[in-house]
C-alpha cells in the first residue's frame, strides 16, 4: 500500500507537466491504440474465418468427384456407397457446364450447375441465400441466377430465359449451342463472387440437353463432418468409387483464402505487438528520465527507512499503471469498434457510393466476430511486456545511493 501512496504522489507532481509527463502520456496513448487496433483487425479476420465456415464453404462442395470421360452411371447408388463412407455426412449428384445466359438479346457467362432440387439442401446450404422460391419446390423448367447476373441482364422474378449450352453431341466445336428456356424462380443473394456467377438448375434439364440417361451425371459432391480434413476424407471415400474420376476438395479451390486469412492475423499479431512494445519503450525512457529526477525524493525515502523492495514496487507500480491505463481503454474503445464495424463499414459505403470488398473477397460486407479469448490474450501480453519494461527503470531506483546524492 506504501508504495501505491508514493506512486500516485509522484505521479500528481508538479514535474509530470514537462517532458516526462509528456513521454509518459505518449506511451500511454501508444499502448491504447494498439490495443484497441489489435482488437478490432483479429475481430474483422475472426467475422472473415466464420464467414468462410458458414457461408463460403456451406455452398461451395466440400469434395467434389468429376468424371473426366465418361459419365457417372447409377448415380443413385453411388450416392448411397459415398454417404456409407467415414467421414462424409451426405452426398448428391450434380452436372457442371458453363454456359450463356440470355436475355432480350444480352448474353451472360454464368457456371450452371445441375442439381436434384429434392436433395440438395443435404451438401450445400444455398436454399438459405435464395430469394423468391425455396430449393425443393422448384420445377424442371425453373432456374435460379446469382444477383448480379440477373440485374446486369435486367431480368425479374417470373421472367422467361434462354440458356445457351455446347451441344457435345456435335461433331463440331463451331456447332451452334443448344437453346434451353427456363422461368427465373428466384435470386442468390450471398454477398459475394457466387452472385456473379452461378446459376442453379435442374439435373434433368440438364441430362436431356447432354444426352445423358436418368441415372448418369458428371459429377458427385459430399459435405464432410469435418471441413478441415476434406482432402484427407475425399481420397479416402474416392477409393471406393468404382468409376474414373478426379478427386477435388475445397482445399485446392478456396483453400488459399483459408491461409490468407491465418497468415494476415500471424501479420496483425506482430505488427501491433510490435506497436505496443514500441510504446512500452517510451515507458522506460519516461521512467529513466522520472528515476533521474527523482534522485533526491529516492534518497529521502531511503534515509526514512523505506526498503528496496518498497522503492522498487512503487516506480515498477506507476510504469505498469501507464500501461494499464492504455490497455484498458484500448480495450474499451476496441470493443466498441468491433461491436459496430459492420455497421460503420456499410453506413460509409452508403456514403461514399463505392465498395472497396466489391468483386475482390468471397463477401462484399465487412463481417466482424468478437473472441473474448483475444481480449483476454491481448490485456495479458500488454501487460507482461508493461512489466518487463519496468523492471530496469525500477532498479535504478533501487540503486540510487542516498549519501552520493544528498551529500553533493
Amino acid at each position: 500500500m506504501l508504495s501505491v501512496f508514493i506512486s500516485n504522489r509522484l505521479r500528481a507532481s508538479k514535474h509530470q507537466a514537462g517532458l516526462i509527463g509528456f513521454l509518459s502520456k505518449s506511451s500511454t496513448l501508444g499502448v491504447m491504440l494498439g490495443v484497441a487496433v489489435l482488437i478490432v483487425a483479429l475481430s474483422v479476420i475472426n467475422g472473415f474465418e466464420q464467414q468462410l465456415k458458414t457461408r463460403l464453404l456451406s455452398v461451395v462442395p466440400h469434395v467434389a468427384y468429376q468424371a473426366p470421360y465418361d459419365p457417372i452411371s447409377s448415380w443413385p447408388d453411388k450416392v448411397s456407397l459415398l454417404e456409407a463412407q467415414p467421414g462424409i455426412v451426405a452426398a448428391a449428384p450434380e452436372i457442371s457446364v458453363t454456359a450463356m445466359v440470355q436475355f432480350r438479346g444480352e448474353l451472360k457467362a454464368a457456371q450452371v450447375k445441375g442439381v436434384d432440387f429434392l436433395s440438395h439442401h443435404k451438401v450445400s446450404d444455398v436454399g438459405q441465400f435464395i430469394n423468391g422460391a425455396a430449393l425443393a419446390s422448384l420445377s424442371d423448367y425453373d432456374i435460379v441466377l446469382g444477383r448480379h447476373i440477373a440485374a446486369e441482364l435486367g431480368l425479374e422474378r417470373g421472367d422467361k430465359l434462354t440458356l445457351l449450352v455446347a451441344n457435345p453431341q456435335a461433331d463440331s466445336p463451331l456447332a451452334a449451342p443448344k437453346r434451353l428456356n427456363f422461368v427465373l424462380a428466384g435470386v442468390i443473394d450471398m454477398g459475394g463472387p457466387i452472385d456473379r456467377t452461378l446459376a442453379l438448375v435442374s439435373v434433368n434439364s440438364l441430362q436431356q440437353a447432354m444426352g445423358l440417361a436418368q441415372d448418369q451425371v458428371t459429377g458427385l459432391r459430399a459435405k464432410v463432418d469435418d471441413v478441415f480434413a476434406a482432402h484427407q476424407i475425399a481420397m479416402a471415400a474416392g477409393r471406393a468409387l468404382p468409376d474414373l474420376v478426379y478427386v477435388n476438395s475445397w482445399f485446392r479451390t478456396q483453400g488459399s483464402l483459408y491461409q490468407d486469412i491465418q497468415m494476415v492475423r500471424t501479420i496483425v499479431y506482430l505488427v501491433v505487438f510490435l506497436i505496443i512494445a514500441v510504446a512500452s519503450f517510451n515507458i522506460v525512457s519516461s521512467m529513466v528520465m522520472e528515476v533521474k529526477e527523482k534522485q533526491a525524493d529516492i534518497a529521502i525515502l531511503k534515509t526514512m527507512g523505506a526498503k528496496d523492495s518498497t522503492i522498487f514496487a512503487t516506480f515498477a507500480i506507476q510504469g505498469v499503471s501507464y500501461a494499464l491505463i492504455g490497455a484498458l481503454v484500448g480495450l474499451f474503445i476496441g470493443i466498441l469498434l468491433a461491436l459496430n464495424i459492420s455497421d460503420l463499414f456499410r453506413a460509409w459505403v452508403e456514403l461514399d457510393g463505392d465498395n472497396p470488398l466489391q468483386g475482390v473477397y468471397f463477401i462484399e460486407f465487412l463481417p466482424s466476430q468478437l473472441h473474448w479469448v483475444d481480449v483476454a490474450a491481448v490485456l495479458s501480453i500488454t501487460l507482461v511486456i508493461a512489466v518487463l519494461s519496468c523492471l530496469y527503470p525500477a532498479w535504478q531506483a533501487v540503486k540510487v545511493d542516498p549519501a552520493r546524492v544528498l551529500g553533493g
